[in-house]
């Protein structure tokens, strides 16, 4: 049995060597040095790095840092300090293949939301509420050609268009609210309005004047108005 730490100091000394230019060569902070020369081994965080600090510095010394290491360990065997628990601020590691599943599992749920939204966007349910013009219906204000225009002044009224005659393609349908307009191509209209007073009409420029009562059905044509029974 040696002393470890005189052994070291007195190596050190000889050499003319500080603790900076040892930690600098040697990447073993000073204070584990100075407690290597002190043998003040709990100050090193475990007997692994204990050792392995042992046979660096000695080496680097020119000495036999096996030599050093197996003294060490000749009289600290078995150390408690290597059984103590991890540092709470350890990360544990992840088992492998979890971070690459939750990022799956992430990208499909982001697409699951996405196609939920895109379908309740264009699902719109059915009846007096619904709107459903036919894509090529509408026209924005200043296009050319003629339009039959609807535009909201009451509370909303029921609103159905079709395509020149009761039994032609439905164009519009659903509730027209106070201040919505509606614009639509073509010339020639079947309209049924619920509620002709809260609704005003115009085609082509014209004003299509809406005979009074409820659910009224007419013929909107560029020159006349023909109201329907039924």
């Amino acid at each position: 049995m040696f002393e470890i730490g005189n052994s070291l100091r007195a190596a050190r000394e000889r050499q003319g060597l500080g603790y900076g230019e040892v930690e600098l060569a040697t990447k073993i902070r000073a204070k584990y040095i100075r407690a290597l020369e002190e043998e003040d081994f709990d100050a090193i965080p475990g007997d692994t790095y204990a050792r392995g600090f042992l046979r660096t510095y000695a080496s680097y010394l020119g000495l036999d840092g096996d030599v050093y290491a197996e003294e060490y360990a000749s009289r600290f065997p078995v150390s408690w300090r290597d059984d103590l628990p991890r540092r709470s601020g350890t990360r544990r590691a992840r088992p492998p293949g979890r971070g690459s599943e939750r990022r799956a599992l992430v990208l499909v749920l982001a697409v699951l939301v996405a196609v939920t939204a895109l379908v309740f966007a264009a699902w719109r349910p059915g009846g007096s509420g619904s709107r459903r013009p036919a894509p090529d219906a509408r026209r924005h204000a200043g296009a050319p050609g003629p339009q039959l225009m609807l535009r909201g002044v009451a509370p909303g009224t029921y609103v159905e268009v079709r395509r020149s005659t009761p039994s032609g393609p439905l164009i519009l349908q659903g509730t027209v609210s106070a201040g919505e307009v509606d614009r639509l191509a073509g010339s020639r209209f079947y309209l049924l309005v619920r509620r002709p007073a809260a609704l005003r009409v115009t085609l082509d420029g014209r004003v299509v004047a809406l005979p009074a009562g409820r659910d009224v059905r007419v013929l909107v044509r560029p020159r006349r108005t023909t109201r329907l029974s039924g």
